[in-house]
């Protein structure tokens, strides 16, 4: 495994990120392999690292069965498999459980499931009788087929982390997109949480702004993926309003919500989100021309028929390429985003 870079400290705005030192190169102990939910990503990730993905045969049978197998030993080494659960969920869910079991019975010392994405994160609690809480259901599941440690990006609601019974590491994709909306140089900016619940996240957001303001729309969700935005708290007229969310699914509250923050008078409307969903009809409601520009991570890789001229994707791979050496080296993550 080559080194691309040796030991340097990089600030970038609001992340630390540190390239790995030249003595990696002589660690063969760091493997990392790819499910098929999104392989670009993990290529970028690997090159971060200055190593190669690993090799494994990965295949469907023809009643749909997953057929995996790890190509080179792993006996003793830190594995870190990169899988969001994305669509299709559950297939791309049984995939990173049988990645896992596949080094279990290879005898890995440790394994790392890297989840950017993770899917079923909404159903985090029961708000009818006899729903299931799936995703601990799936947080049961990852760690029975042999997870050592998780690490994922942006969940849902952070109480996720307790759903699991093993060392969970929570990382951030917003300084990839503050660092982007700090580099625009954006005049009088208003960071908006779409929902009441988003409060936290959107404070988080502002405060890294030069502390801008913040506003809130208040929003009353009838059923699943439909929402009625009500009303604006918070003074937007003139200003740049950017709609901070953790994802972007069928993109009707950030329509709603754009639609809204221009009727009452904001200039501009720009829209930000780590995951993007894009489950239809996302496309048609944020490429109608009511928000200047929708800025997403590349956590789920976007199909071609989704993308729009106001798209822009930014890549997360050195955040989680640091996060992965760091926690290979027993390192701190969180000071990441001190």
């Amino acid at each position: 495994m080559n080194m691309l870079r040796g030991s340097v400290v990089i600030r970038s705005g609001t992340l630390t990120l540190q390239s790995p030192p030249a003595e990696l190169a002589a660690n063969n102990r760091l493997r990392l392999f790819a499910g098929s939910a999104n392989c670009p990503l993990a290529q970028e990730v690997a090159a971060y690292l200055g190593i190669e993905l690993g090799p494994i045969v990965l295949k469907q049978f023809a009643d749909g069965e997953i057929y995996l197998q790890i190509q080179e030993s792993i006996r003793g080494c830190d594995v870190y498999l990169i899988q969001p659960t994305c669509r299709p969920v559950n297939d791309h869910l049984m995939e990173l459980m049988i990645m896992i079991d596949a080094c279990r019975r290879a005898s890995a010392r440790q394994i790392t499931a890297v989840i950017p994405y993770y899917g079923y994160a909404r159903a985090d609690r029961k708000t009818a009788g006899r729903e299931s809480i799936t995703a601990k259901l799936a947080a049961n599941l990852i760690t029975e087929s042999g997870a050592n440690r998780v690490l994922a990006m942006d969940l849902h609601s952070a109480q996720i982390q307790g759903y699991f019974d093993i060392p969970f590491d929570h990382v951030y994709g917003s300084p990839v997109l503050i660092d982007y909306l700090a580099n625009k140089q954006l005049s009088d900016i208003v960071v908006v949480s779409p929902d009441v619940g988003g409060v936290a996240r959107a404070r988080a957001f502002a405060k890294k702004l030069d502390d801008a303001p913040l506003a809130i729309i208040d929003k009353r969700r009838q059923a699943h993926n439909v929402a009625e935005v009500l009303n604006v708290i918070g003074d937007v007229a003139g200003k740049t309003a950017v709609l901070v969310d953790d994802m972007i699914d069928t993109g009707g509250t950030i329509a709603q919500g754009a639609a809204l923050l221009r009727k009452e008078g904001a200039r501009q409307v720009y829209a930000c989100a780590t995951h993007a969903v894009f489950s239809p009809p996302a496309t048609e409601r944020l490429s109608s021309g009511l928000l200047e520009e929708v800025i997403v991570t590349n956590t789920i890789p976007i199909r071609e028929e989704d993308r729009f001229e106001q798209l822009t994707v930014l890549s997360v791979a050195n955040v989680l390429g640091e996060a992965i050496w760091r926690i290979h080296e027993d390192s701190s993550v969180s000071s990441m985003f001190r």
